[in-house]
């Protein structure tokens, strides 16, 4: 099986991302406090949206009933969340997208000191949907580790950032559920 592999993009998209976010007018040309959990959730989206359709392979191609009980409680966890930060952002009269993030892989996109990491590639996403039987549940297992790993690191950075108490409740949520999911994965590859 190949190592995994994630896709940084294109230096110019993420210079031009982070330019645009330092001309967002914070003083120091950090994201901090609104600006960045306005980031934290246009980045957590469609983090969180990927995670559900891997979530939504397993449910489909999962031999392993334990890969299937994970599939089905990262879905449960996430759908809420995604609904909750699309409703920050509408109150804060802020798109869903980052402007110029159309289309865009967000995989390793510094934001003005947050990221998109963990984000599958195309190539990541074309290989599982490829993989079958045991060999899918362990490409799985390894791909979710990355991405819950990548959630966990935009959460940890949005408590240091931002000053809105239910941001950062939402962010000790993720970093709590998503450590446990990593260390019930780990425990399956161990095995």
């Amino acid at each position: 099986m190949k190592g995994i592999t994630r896709i940084v993009s294109g230096a110019g998209a993420a210079v031009a991302v982070a330019a645009l976010l330092a001309a967002c007018g914070s003083p120091a040309g950090t994201a901090n406090g609104p600006e960045a959990d306005i980031a934290f959730a246009q980045l957590m989206i469609p983090h969180h949206e990927q995670a559900i359709d891997m979530a939504d392979q397993a449910l489909q191609q999962a031999t392993s009933p334990a890969v299937l009980a994970l599939a089905t409680q990262i879905k449960a966890a996430q759908d809420p969340e995604i609904a909750q930060m699309r409703g920050w952002l509408a109150a804060w009269d802020a798109p869903e997208q980052m402007d110029g993030a159309d289309g865009m892989d967000h995989g390793d996109m510094d934001m003005g000191g947050m990221s998109a990491e963990g984000m599958m590639s195309e190539a990541d996403m074309d290989s599982l949907t490829a993989a079958s039987g045991p060999a899918f549940d362990r490409l799985w297992l390894q791909l979710m580790v990355a991405h819950h790993e990548g959630a966990i690191q935009m959460a940890e950075q949005v408590q240091v950032d931002s000053t809105d108490k239910d941001v950062t409740a939402l962010a000790a949520a993720i970093i709590a559920g998503q450590t446990d999911e990593i260390a019930r994965m780990r425990a399956l590859l161990a095995e």
